[in-house]
């Protein structure tokens, strides 16, 4: 008996497996198209032409008033001293939330690898706890705590010092937000150095003991130029966070006092609030263009050297 074979046959069969394939790739990925299409990029790209108009809340009522004004948002934006003073808060929240943030987490990651040998577990679930409790309760815990006659000053009051009230003084109100922001995130930079640290081969630190290498100097030739990849993951995911800082300034000061904590999000929504859709929209996508540019200068400058 003989097998006729078809010319093209094995072809058209690896072909058809292949359709299969990505017939099946394609329904599996269908829900996740729908919501990205349907709640990211639809209203992305409405809001890019909001961005381009004069849309208030009032013209939702006659759409066809709204006129078409180019790029006349941006340009009333970079004139607006309001939002350029936000622009400012904005980047004081990054410079100091992100390094003060790293270097809590990266510290405790450091004890938590080495220094702790008993109960590990339950001081990493302490420790990340902030990361998961609810935001509106802890800040009106530091609402209260931080007042003029809160937790702080008394305990200030105690040593014989007259506290002042924090968060109606525009030169002390940014550091108790940003000090909020880094208690809410350290315990995620922590995780994530503590991943990286365990990554390590450990026969690396031996033969760095071994040639007479100590702590000090195992951290600086050994821990931190392989940490390297995990580093620019949380410098990045930090100060993707600190751009759009918005929970902390919207509940401890919601901007206050004189405007010295509104960050670029919370002008938005105050922009949003009061009508301003189109200038709300080109706000949004300004921050958006800011968040872009310093990811893409953290991956120039962080990246491993191959």
């Amino acid at each position: 008996m003989t097998t006729t074979l078809v010319p093209g046959a094995p072809d058209r069969a690896r072909r058809s497996g292949s359709s299969r394939r990505t017939a099946v790739a394609w329904l599996f990925l269908a829900p996740f198209a729908v919501v990205f299409v349907l709640y990211t990029a639809i209203p992305t790209v409405a809001a890019l032409g909001f961005s381009l108009t004069d849309l208030r809340g009032s013209d939702l009522r006659h759409p066809l008033a709204v006129d078409f004004t180019g790029l006349d948002n941006y340009l009333r934006l970079f004139q607006d001293p309001t939002f350029l003073r936000d622009i400012l808060n904005t980047a004081v929240f990054v410079a100091a939330g992100v390094p003060l943030t790293m270097a809590i987490g990266f510290a405790l990651a450091v004890v938590l690898n080495s220094g702790i040998r008993r109960m590990r577990g339950v001081f990493r679930t302490v420790f990340f706890a902030p990361v998961v409790t609810n935001v509106v309760a802890v800040a009106l815990i530091w609402q209260y705590a931080f007042n003029a006659g809160g937790t702080v000053n008394k305990a200030l009051a105690a040593v014989g010092l007259a506290g002042p009230n924090w968060l109606d003084d525009p030169h002390l109100a940014m550091p108790v937000v940003i000090l909020l922001g880094v208690w809410r995130n350290f315990g995620t930079a922590m995780v994530l150095f503590l991943a990286g640290l365990q990554a390590v081969p450990e026969d690396v630190y031996e033969a760095a003991a071994l040639d007479g290498a100590g702590r000090w100097r195992q951290l600086r030739h050994i821990t931190l130029p392989l940490l390297l990849p995990t580093t620019l993951m949380v410098s990045v995911l930090l100060t993707v966070f600190y751009l759009q800082v918005f929970d902390e300034p919207y509940l401890l000061t919601d901007g206050g006092p004189l405007g010295s904590t509104e960050s670029v999000s919370l002008y938005t929504y105050h922009q949003f609030g009061s009508g301003q859709l189109g200038m709300s929209s080109a706000a949004s996508f300004v921050m958006l263009l800011l968040v872009l540019l310093v990811s893409v200068v953290q991956f120039r400058l962080l990246r491993p050297r191959t």
